[in-house]
């Protein structure tokens, strides 16, 4: 139930770039790691794992756990804050009474000990197809650090905007790299042409490698730009020794799922859980609710330079 986002150095990292507080809530069987945002738009709130998908809370036993849930809402009504989530992997968990689970994501999670032979034999013929493709396209994937952090903000920012999202600032990547050290690796990927066509941000821990972010750009999709990228990915990561390949998060049912279900992974609810101020409402800042259409739709047609000035102080209160 261990994953990057409950490091000390993630708590930092989002500390450094937007003020946040972390709060640290510890018994003998569990830890429970809360980041506190406010903003003016998306108000006041306390969650673990800020911008990742899963981690900062793990507990050995129910008990355990449910101590911690207590705190947690202590904490909240102490702060004054709408609500607390809980963003968590751990199966067969039940919400206790007072917490809502909402379950929208899932995370896919692929197994790399067998050979890349047998991993191609499992996949349909149609995805074998396309990876094979996607290798005869004339792509380069480039993985390292400092170096390749100019490219690779470039490509997530440029997608970003894209898909209608914001996204940090450039000091957000440099920040991390710096704080996580070894454990993080950026990959640019580049088309024939020489152009920036996608990026991925990976992050190690133990004999698992997370994809915090795999952006392609969208006019290189029709030629397997993602296959490429993931497959490569893939390779590179299970020549080192990783024996699982975590996809990241989607949302139940969209386009993102459907692409990473080509891989055969185990798919995985991810735990949701949040506990509310009275008079507060569950949020709901993702693509599913209709309310964010026009908002996405009017992103995507700003001008750049407008998106790179605007978008980091929109994204603090999506944590």
């Amino acid at each position: 139930m261990s994953t990057f986002t409950a490091w000390p150095a993630w708590a930092e990292l989002c500390q450094r770039i937007y003020g946040f507080e972390t709060h640290r809530l510890q018994n003998e069987q569990g830890l429970l790691t809360l980041t506190e945002a406010r903003h003016p738009i998306f108000g006041h709130f306390l969650t673990t794992a800020p911008f990742g998908s899963h981690g900062g809370f793990t507990f050995a036993d129910e008990t355990s756990r449910n101590a911690l849930l207590k705190e947690a809402q202590a904490l909240l009504m102490r702060q004054g804050a709408e609500y607390v989530c809980l963003r968590f992997l751990a199966p067969d968990q039940t919400p206790p009474s007072g917490w809502v689970q909402q379950p929208l994501y899932r995370t896919f999670l692929v197994d790399l000990t067998p050979s890349a032979e047998e991993r191609l034999k499992g996949f349909s013929s149609d995805h074998r197809n396309h990876v094979r493709k996607a290798l005869k396209k004339g792509f380069r994937l480039e993985f390292g650090r400092d170096s390749l952090l100019p490219d690779a903000y470039e490509a997530l920012a440029r997608s970003m905007r894209e898909l209608g999202s914001p996204y940090h600032a450039p000091t957000y990547l440099k920040e991390m790299a710096a704080l996580l050290g070894d454990a993080l690796e950026f990959s640019v990927l580049y088309a024939p042409s020489g152009e920036l066509a996608g990026a991925g941000v990976f992050i190690r821990e133990g004999t698992t490698v997370s994809n915090l972010h795999a952006n392609l750009l969208r006019r290189f999709r029709p030629d397997y730009a993602g296959e490429f990228l993931y497959w490569q990915a893939m390779q590179r990561y299970a020549e080192q020794g990783c024996q699982v390949f975590d996809l990241g998060r989607s949302l139940i049912g969209s386009g993102n799922e459907t692409f990473k279900m080509k891989w055969r992974p185990q798919a995985l609810p991810l735990n949701y859980w949040y506990a509310l101020r009275p008079g507060a409402s569950l949020p709901a800042f993702n693509q599913k609710n209709p309310r964010f259409a026009a908002a996405i739709w009017l992103w995507q047609r700003l001008p750049p330079v407008i998106v790179r000035a605007i978008g980091p102080l929109l994204i603090g209160g999506l944590a």
